[in-house]
């Protein structure tokens, strides 16, 4: 059974405390990753978006327009950069456009 704190802490510290005790920091980075796509594209390119997913640090998304994927690959780097400003750390380092 996990020790016992006294003292006060505030939810957000617990909450910390608890994802990193357990490891869940990956799953939860995939997730923060697919809602940042999606806020940061809008619905103009959500709408081609079939799936994102987040493996080590390649973000590879599903695109239903091959139109859309070529308009998108020449943006590359300042979509990295966005989605990583977003998350505010530096998660997505390769984005592979399917």
């Amino acid at each position: 059974m996990p020790k016992r704190n006294n003292e006060h802490i505030s939810i957000k510290d617990a909450l910390k405390e608890f994802v990193e005790t357990n490891k869940l920091e990956k799953g939860l980075d995939k997730v923060n990753v697919a809602e940042a796509w999606a806020k940061l594209m809008g619905n103009g390119v959500n709408n081609y978006t079939t799936s994102v997913n987040l493996q080590r640090d390649t973000l590879y998304v599903q695109l239903s327009s091959s139109v859309l994927r070529e308009e998108l690959s020449y943006g590359k780097q300042k979509i990295i950069t966005m989605l990583n400003e977003e998350l505010g750390k530096e998660i997505v380092k390769k984005l592979i456009l399917r």
